[in-house]
């Protein structure tokens, strides 16, 4: 199983007991698909950087899932399917081990400079 941020958008006439129950729906549809529900954060009614569908507005949902990678398909057919639902988009996240970056190296202390000083005073 995977890990997956859905983020989607909800038309702004949606009032709350709709959009909780929107949320409700597709905590529905991913548990049909095989998947389960970590997280579900609102953002809130938010405006947009650009229309979609002539809104401006719209109310932004992320929700942190787990899931198959086959049933990301059918996820996103099922959100398609809902006219309140404007956009959504579905990342999966990187595991632990590879997002931790690897520290870096020591850097080593210039040991040329006295030896230098020691070479010229040799020389003269």
């Amino acid at each position: 199983m995977r890990d997956y941020e859905l983020i989607y958008i909800v038309h702004p006439e949606v009032d709350q007991e709709g959009l909780t129950a929107i949320q409700a729906e597709i905590k529905d549809l991913v548990e049909s698909t095989g998947g389960a529900v970590h997280r579900v954060e609102p953002w809130g009614r938010r405006r947009m950087a650009y229309p979609i569908k002539k809104v401006w507005e719209g109310h932004y949902v992320l929700t942190a899932i787990g899931m198959e990678p086959l049933g990301i398909t059918e996820l996103e057919r099922g959100l398609q399917l809902k006219e309140s639902i404007i956009r959504h988009l579905v990342v999966r996240l990187e595991e632990q081990e590879q997002s931790q970056e690897p520290e870096p190296a020591p850097t080593p202390e210039p040991e040329e400079a006295p030896k230098q000083e020691a070479e010229r005073e040799e020389d003269e």
